[in-house]
C-alpha cells in the first residue's frame, strides 16, 4: 500500500470514529443511536436531533408536548419525524442492521407514540352525545354483527346502535315488565348474540335477546354484581365488587336456562371491570383501592392464566414508575393480539400495558380527542370503541 494510500485510509478511519462519537450519539442521554425503538433518531422541528427515549422522556404525559432541550423551542411528540440521513448512515456503517427490526409508525389522533404498528390507531368517527346518551356506564360489540349496545341512565336503559352511530333498538324502562332494568353497571354480548347487563338496582344479572326480551334472570345472592364479559366458551365472568369475588356463570341462553354459578375467585378488593381475552382465555379484573386519605383511591390490574392462576398484578404506584403520571384505570380489554388495554380517565388517554407475559409496559396510544374515557372495546375487524363519559359519546378508531 502506498504512503498516499495509507494517509487516505487512516483519514477515513478519523472521519469514522469522528461520525461515530459526534453523530450517532444522543446528546441528552449519550447513548449510541440505533435502528430499534428506544433510541431511534429523531428530527426535532427546530431541526435538533434526539433519540426516540428522550422525546417520550420529556414530553408532557397528557398533551405530549416538550422543550427542545437544546433551544427551547416547543413542539409536540408528533411534530418529530425519523432523520433520515442518520439512518442510512447507520445503515452503511452497520450492513447487518438491515436485519434490525425497525420501530411501526404509531398513531394516537396524530401523535406518534412507541408502540407496535399492529396497534396503530386513527379517528373514524363519534356518535351518540348527551340526550342520545346519559352517565352511559357500559359498552359492548356483537361480533356476528357489529352493533354496539350502550347501557346508560337513559329512559331505556339499553341502547343498540349500529357501527356507524345509527339507533337500532332501545329497551329496558325501569319498571316495565319483562325488561326491568334500575341501575345498569356493565354490559356484555354473549357469542349468540343475547345482551346480557349487571344491575347494581336489584343486584342481579339480566340476559335480553335483541329486541328486549328477558330471557333469564340470574340473581344468587349477589352483594353488587359488576362487571361483564363473555369468554370463548359463551360463559359469562362476572365481579360482585362488594363481595370481592370473581364468578363464572354458565347457562343455555336461547332456552333460558340458567345451568351453573361457579365462584372462581375471592379476595379481590372492589372489583370492578372484567375482561377476558378471546385469544388465551386470559382474565384482567380492575381492582378499586380505597385510601382513607380523600383523593388517593387508586386502582390495581390483575392479570390470570385461562386456569385462574394469577400471572401478574400493578397497581397505581407501580404503572407510575413506568409512566410519568399517576393512572386511575377505568376499564380494560385484550386486543385480538393479546396486548392488555386499559382506558385511563385521570390522563385521558388509552393505555397498552402489553401481553401478560411482558405486562406492564406503559404505551399510550390515544392521547387527545377524550374527555372521561370509561370503556373500549374491539370490533371483528379490530378497530377500537371508547365510551367516553365526558361527553356521552362513543369514538371510533381504525386500526392502520
Amino acid at each position: 500500500m502506498s504512503a498516499k494510500a495509507s494517509k487516505d485510509m487512516q483519514t477515513m478511519t478519523e472521519l469514522l470514529d469522528q461520525a461515530e462519537d459526534s453523530l450517532l450519539e444522543c446528546k441528552v442521554c449519550f447513548e449510541k443511536y440505533n435502528q430499534q425503538k428506544k433510541h431511534r433518531p429523531r428530527n426535532l422541528p427546530c431541526g435538533h436531533v434526539i433519540c426516540l427515549e428522550c422525546v417520550m422522556s420529556l414530553a408532557h404525559p397528557r398533551n405530549l408536548k416538550l422543550e427542545c432541550p437544546f433551544c427551547r423551542e416547543v413542539c409536540k411528540s408528533s411534530e418529530t419525524s425519523d432523520c433520515l440521513p442518520l439512518l442510512h448512515l447507520m445503515e452503511i456503517l452497520s450492513p447487518s442492521a438491515n436485519n434490525t427490526p425497525v420501530l411501526g409508525r404509531t398513531i394516537g389522533i396524530g401523535e406518534d407514540v412507541a408502540i407496535p404498528a399492529s396497534q396503530s390507531f386513527v379517528f373514524r368517527l363519534s356518535f351518540g352525545g348527551w340526550g342520545a346518551l346519559i352517565n352511559p356506564t357500559g359498552m359492548a360489540v356483537c361480533q356476528r354483527t357489529g352493533c354496539v349496545a350502550v347501557a346508560h341512565d337513559g329512559k331505556k336503559r339499553i341502547k343498540l346502535f349500529t357501527f356507524n352511530g345509527d339507533c337500532l333498538q332501545q329497551f329496558g324502562e325501569r319498571g316495565q315488565a319483562g325488561n326491568d332494568i334500575r341501575y345498569p353497571t356493565d354490559i356484555t354480548i354473549t357469542l349468540d348474540g343475547h345482551i346480557v347487563v349487571t344491575d347494581s338496582g336489584d343486584r342481579s344479572v339480566k340476559v335480553f335477546d335483541f329486541n328486549g326480551r328477558g330471557k333469564l334472570l340470574i340473581s344468587e345472592s349477589f352483594s353488587l354484581p359488576w362487571g361483564l364479559d363473555t369468554t370463548p366458551q359463551n360463559d359469562l365472568i362476572m365481579t360482585d365488587s362488594e363481595a370481592g369475588t370473581l364468578y363464572r356463570l354458565t347457562a343455555d341462553f336461547k332456552k333460558g336456562e340458567l345451568k351453573e354459578v361457579t365462584k372462581l375467585y375471592s379476595n379481590l378488593c372492589n372489583p370492578r371491570k372484567v375482561a377476558v381475552s378471546q385469544a388465551s382465555g386470559a382474565l384482567a379484573v380492575i381492582e378499586h383501592l380505597m385510601a382513607k386519605e380523600p383523593n388517593y383511591d387508586s386502582t390495581r390490574v390483575k392479570i390470570f392464566s385461562a386456569d385462574l392462576q394469577l400471572i401478574s398484578q400493578v397497581d397505581s404506584f407501580g404503572l407510575n414508575l413506568v409512566f410519568p403520571s399517576k393512572i386511575y384505570a377505568s376499564d380494560v380489554t385484550f386486543s385480538r393480539e393479546g396486548h392488555i388495554m386499559v382506558t385511563d380517565t385521570h390522563n385521558q388517554t388509552v393505555l397498552c400495558l402489553g401481553k401478560p407475559e411482558e405486562f406492564p409496559v406503559c404505551r399510550p396510544i390515544i392521547t387527545s380527542g377524550l374527555s372521561y374515557p370509561l370503556a373500549l372495546t374491539y370490533t371483528a375487524d379490530n378497530s377500537l370503541i371508547v365510551l367516553d363519559g365526558g361527553d356521552h359519546s362513543l369514538k371510533v378508531y381504525t386500526c392502520s
